[in-house]
C-alpha cells in the first residue's frame, strides 16, 4: 500500500526576500491563473497545525500518517495524534469518509502552540468538514486583485474558532487560506506573506 505525502502548497502569488522577508508581490505565480479565473475554486480556511492522513479500508482505519511517518495506535511519543483523530470521530467530523487515504489538520494543545485554544487536540480532515463548514463564502464576491486581497486577509474571520467558541469567546486567530480546485489543485496563502503582517512569520519568514 503506498502512502503519498501532502503536496508542498506554493502561494499563487510570486514571492520574494524584502527587508529581510520573504513575502508576496502583487505579481501571479506562472500557472496558478486558476485561482483568480475559476470560480468553481473555494477559499478554506487553513489551519496551524499539522499534516496528518488516514487510511480507511473497508470502513475501518486502517493506519494513521504524520507526514509520511506511520504512527501506532500504541505510541507514548505521539498518542496526541491518535487521540486527536479518536476526538474527531466523536465530534462525527468523519462522516462521508469513503476508502482511501485523507488528509486533515491535527490542531490543539501539543501542536504549535495551540492558537486555537482547544482544551483537546483533534483532527480535521479537508474533504469533509473543511470544504463544508471552514469555507469563505464571500471569496469571488470582490475585485481578484493583489490589493482587494491583501485588504480582505487584515479582516479574515477565523471560522473554526468562531464554530467551536461561539462569537463571544471567539480566538482571533487565523492563518490563512487554502484554496482548492474541483480537480484536486490547490495554493496557499498566509496572512504572514504580506508586507503587512507585524506579528512573528512563519518559520522565521524564511521560504517556506
Amino acid at each position: 500500500m503506498k502512502i503519498k505525502d501532502m503536496l508542498k502548497l506554493k502561494s499563487p502569488f510570486v514571492r520574494k526576500e524584502i527587508d529581510g522577508n520573504y513575502i508576496v508581490t502583487d505579481e501571479i505565480e506562472e500557472g496558478y491563473d486558476w485561482v483568480f479565473e475559476d470560480e468553481t475554486v473555494m477559499a478554506i480556511e487553513k489551519l496551524h497545525g499539522t499534516n496528518v492522513s488516514i487510511q480507511i479500508t473497508d470502513g475501518i482505519i486502517t493506519g494513521i500518517w504524520n507526514r509520511t511517518e506511520r504512527i501506532p495506535f500504541f505510541n507514548k511519543g505521539k498518542s496526541h495524534i491518535v487521540k486527536g483523530i479518536l476526538n474527531s470521530f466523536d465530534k462525527k467530523y468523519m462522516e462521508f469518509l469513503g476508502d482511501g487515504q485523507h488528509f486533515g489538520e491535527l490542531i490543539g494543545p501539543k501542536v504549535n502552540g495551540n492558537p486555537y485554544n482547544l482544551e483537546e487536540n483533534v483532527w480535521i480532515p479537508f474533504e469533509t468538514y473543511g470544504q463544508n463548514h471552514l469555507k469563505y463564502k464571500c471569496w469571488g464576491k470582490y475585485p481578484k486583485t493583489f490589493d482587494s486581497i491583501s485588504e480582505w486577509f487584515k479582516e479574515l474571520m477565523p471560522l473554526y474558532a468562531l464554530r467551536t467558541n461561539g462569537k463571544d469567546e471567539v480566538c482571533p486567530f487565523v492563518e490563512g487560506i487554502v484554496f482548492t480546485h474541483p480537480d484536486g489543485r490547490m495554493a496557499k496563502l498566509r496572512r504572514d506573506m504580506f508586507d503587512w503582517y507585524e506579528g512573528r512569520r512563519h518559520n522565521g519568514g524564511n521560504k517556506k
